[in-house]
């Protein structure tokens, strides 16, 4: 009878464990899993979160209460990752991954971003964790049934990230210090095999010339490259950091030099050139393209180049003439080319 007992204990057990584990099995969720990112600059944004529906319900005030921590989605922590530094309605925020939870209110709305980021929602949600925390209003906006996060107004230093659900609008501004990140980006890449060759150090100090970015570091880095490899490009480069820098007779000595330096040939110079107009020096491109029609004539290529820098600048009668002086000597594989050229210019 025992041993029946026994038996009959055991064969429940199984039962109960069965039923338990069948219970774990994987199904749908009421509200699904979403995720949507951005990338401003170099630095990487996304934010992870579940989408509950409004499904006739009073949302604010109803099934979200007025002045309670809110998950800002539905499950487990939404959340939001940044891969570099950042700055989020003027508070300072650190690379990493957060949760994201808020607390409405009727007027303005309290974000907050925890160092607990793997929380189920926010019951378990401790101040003590903040990582920052600010005030937003938020703002009417179209009728949305699943709430969802998006990214608007683009911009090449900045996005909002807006949460939208039921008749409202959750605005958040996020800043990225771009020239920061690119540059700290920059100097560990140069740290690998970019950093064995001059390409790199003169790239790096053409990005910090062109975006005003800290000229003593950027006259450091081009010398860097011009110990690797003296040559026209990263000369150039030294010349006109220089000259940023108010040094103008020195500018003028490296310039010299550059042009001055063993085989420089017509490709080259017509590669600076380009260069330079990629960096907006739409004048100091001119001075270059028109140094190789006086060295080089017979090339119908310096004609081509100067016309397009000329018209680049906006002068659309002078480039006219130099494209047609380069249709009657380019070969006939570049003349449709041109030609397509001079009709568009009006």
């Amino acid at each position: 009878m025992l041993k029946l007992s026994a038996m009959f204990s055991f064969m429940f057990l199984f039962f109960v464990i069965s039923i338990t584990a069948q219970q774990n099995l994987t199904t749908p969720q009421a509200s699904q899993k979403a995720s949507v990112s951005q990338r401003i600059g170099l630095t990487d944004i996304e934010v992870e979160y579940h989408r509950p529906a409004v499904n006739t319900r009073v949302v604010w005030g109803g099934i979200v209460p007025y002045d309670q921590v809110w998950r800002a989605g539905a499950n487990e922590n939404t959340t939001i990752s940044f891969s570099t530094d950042v700055t989020v309605e003027n508070k300072k925020v650190a690379a990493g991954t957060y949760g994201l939870h808020m607390i409405p209110t009727k007027n303005s709305w309290a974000i907050i971003f925890s160092k607990d980021n793997a929380a189920w929602g926010s019951f378990f949600y401790d101040e003590k964790n903040d990582a920052v925390r600010f005030t937003v209003n938020p703002v009417q906006s179209d009728f949305q049934e699943w709430l969802s996060y998006s990214f608007d107004q683009i911009s090449a230093k900045s996005t909002t990230l807006n949460l939208k659900w039921e008749k409202l609008s959750i605005p958040i501004k996020i800043e990225v210090d771009v020239n920061e990140t690119v540059i700290a980006n920059m100097e560990k890449e140069l740290t690998g095999i970019p950093g064995f060759f001059w390409q790199g150090w003169n790239q790096i100090a053409l990005y910090a010339l062109t975006n005003k970015y800290n000229l003593d570091k950027a006259s450091a880095w081009v010398d860097r490259s011009i110990g690797i490899n003296k040559n026209l490009t990263n000369m150039m480069t030294k010349s006109l950091i220089l000259e940023s820098m108010g040094k103008s007779q020195e500018a003028e000595n490296i310039n010299k030099e550059a042009f001055a330096l063993p085989g420089i040939d017509e490709t080259q110079v017509n590669a600076l050139g380009y260069q330079l107009m990629g960096i907006g020096k739409t004048e100091e491109a001119l001075k270059v393209f028109e140094k190789n029609t006086i060295d080089h004539p017979d090339s119908w290529n310096v004609w081509d180049s100067l016309a397009e820098g000329l018209l680049a600048k906006g002068d659309k009668v002078k480039s006219k003439q130099l494209y047609e002086k380069a249709l009657g000597m380019a070969p006939d594989n570049q003349k449709d080319r041109i030609k397509g050229i001079l009709a568009n210019i009006k």
